[in-house]
């Protein structure tokens, strides 16, 4: 199958996250898309980087079992961190309110791990960020919801979009708290061989 683009894919990726595919067509990575669906359930014991280390293998090693092999799979998840409490996505606005005011007027880790696999071959990246909130008051929490973008984003708030405004800065990755850390998506590449910068000159101007 080839890509919108018309290129053969290079991977597959096991999300159907619109910005990871946005971040994976800016490095010039055509891709098929193949969703999967895990037990995101933390387990007991677990510490933050190894959930979301799990997770993103997990999802990697699920993208095989419904591919033919003939490429790497790329799986990635995004948490974020308070104090040691995971958040994930809101299940509804109070759950979306109850994690802005965590964020609101502080700094908060964001963690995304990033898995290649292919075969019985597997590589794994985790990238870790903060990001530093300005004070966030009831009535922008309640019109921030209102917009839509909280409702699917981990810890309620994109940093791509109107939760900028609140962000007084980043220390890391911008590409691995939007969910896929460019640079190193890169490294996970290279290590199997595949080199995006081959595809740049494909249509020349």
């Amino acid at each position: 199958m080839n890509t919108a683009s018309g290129q053969a894919p290079l991977l597959v990726l096991a999300s159907a996250s619109p910005r990871r595919r946005e971040l994976l067509a800016q490095i010039g990575v055509p891709h098929e898309v193949r969703p999967v669906h895990i037990d995101e359930t933390r387990l007991e014991g677990e510490s933050p980087r190894a959930f979301v280390e799990r997770l993103a293998l997990e999802k990697a090693l699920a993208g095989l079992d419904v591919t033919d092999g003939r490429l790497p799979v790329l799986g990635s998840d995004t948490i974020v961190v308070v104090d040691g409490t995971v958040l994930g996505k809101p299940c509804d606005a109070d759950d979306a309110r109850r994690m802005l005011r965590l964020l609101s007027g502080r700094a908060h880790q964001v963690l995304t791990a990033v898995a290649l696999a292919q075969g019985t071959r597997s590589g794994l990246r985790l990238s870790e960020s903060t990001v530093h909130f300005a004070p966030l008051d009831d009535e922008w929490i309640r019109r921030y919801w209102a917009s839509g973008e909280p409702a699917d984003k981990a810890g309620a708030y994109a940093v791509q979009g109107l939760a900028a405004l609140r962000i007084r800065r980043i220390e890391g990755s911008f590409s691995g708290i939007m969910g896929l850390p460019l640079y190193e998506t890169g490294e996970l590449l290279a290590e199997f061989g595949i080199d995006p910068s081959n595809q740049w000159n494909r249509n020349p101007a």
